[in-house]
């Protein structure tokens, strides 16, 4: 489910912020957006940490079946339609951002008038 998917990049990304960007006595800033034309969601963390950079992994890092830490951009590369990190608009830091497109509801699936489309 797409709401299902887009908590689990949102927890994702926010986990990833206060881990690996925290600065002592800064916070990050969430964004979401969505954009109505395209049916995007855009999940958006910014920190101060803009040597840290995320890394974009193939595969599971070693050991991450036996720890509960070191996938959430794996899950979110996998989730997300697209990610990928940019500097803020404004300091220093960065932003690590995801895109999940959603299918609106009033569109077509394929699957027959019982969807909900309008047949005449």
């Amino acid at each position: 489910m797409p709401h299902d998917d887009i908590v689990l990049i949102v927890a994702g990304l926010s986990a990833n912020a206060v881990r690996h960007g925290r600065v002592p006595g800064r916070d990050f800033h969430f964004g979401l957006h969505f954009t109505r034309l395209s049916g995007t969601v855009r999940v958006e963390t910014t920190d101060t940490r803009g040597e840290r950079l995320p890394e974009r992994l193939p595969v599971a890092p070693e050991g991450a079946d036996a720890e509960e830490a070191g996938r959430g951009l794996l899950l979110v590369s996998h989730l997300a339609a697209r990610w990928g990190w940019c500097p803020p608009a404004e300091g220093p830091g960065k932003t690590v951002w995801a895109e999940h497109a959603i299918r609106p509801a009033n569109a077509p699936t394929g699957k027959g008038p019982s969807e909900g489309v309008a047949v005449e």
